[in-house]
């Protein structure tokens, strides 16, 4: 699934920076470091976003489009940042039989939200995964640390409620 960007403002503070300008230091020279620096951007700032990535190029000598083009391509960075509530419905093949589709589809039109996507008062996050290993719970899905299985339509109104 495509990565894309929203309209949420950057709120980076100047103790970050200075993180991120030492984890650039600390990898300057290295071969191969782009990753790390990524990896520890990300756990700064908590996502990647163009203003970080921006920094990274410009202290790097990279090209932004080089650095955009791993952010946007490794599953693991993120370009937007994550709300208060995590929700990822699985979309691998046993829950996507299962209704897994039908499920982000309501979730989608209850928020307001796409998959990929935060609502823009920070509070939900939509993701779509892939497969999260409970195939015999399918179909399921996560909402930050709580796991639901088994699912239907008509559950996600009394689950979703817990987070409102």
């Amino acid at each position: 699934m495509k990565k894309k960007l929203t309209t949420v403002q950057f709120r980076g503070t100047k103790e970050q920076e200075e993180k991120l300008l030492e984890v650039i230091a600390k990898h300057q020279g290295t071969k191969g470091a782009m990753m790390p620096i990524l990896q520890e951007a990300q756990e700064i700032y908590g996502y990647l976003p163009i203003e970080v990535q921006k920094i990274i190029a410009e202290k790097t000598g990279t090209p932004l489009e080089e650095i955009f083009g791993i952010v946007s391509f490794y599953a693991q960075f993120a370009l937007n940042p994550k709300g208060d509530v995590a929700i990822a419905v699985c979309l691998g093949t046993a829950c996507y039989v299962k209704g897994s589709g039908d499920l982000i589809k309501k979730i989608e039109e209850k928020l307001g939200v796409e998959p990929g996507s935060t609502t823009p008062d920070g509070k939900y996050t939509l993701e779509a995964t892939r497969c999260i290993g409970a195939c015999g719970l399918a179909p399921v899905l996560t909402i930050n640390n709580d796991v639901y299985g088994r699912l239907t339509t008509a559950d996600l109104d009394g689950i979703l409620e817990k987070y409102m």
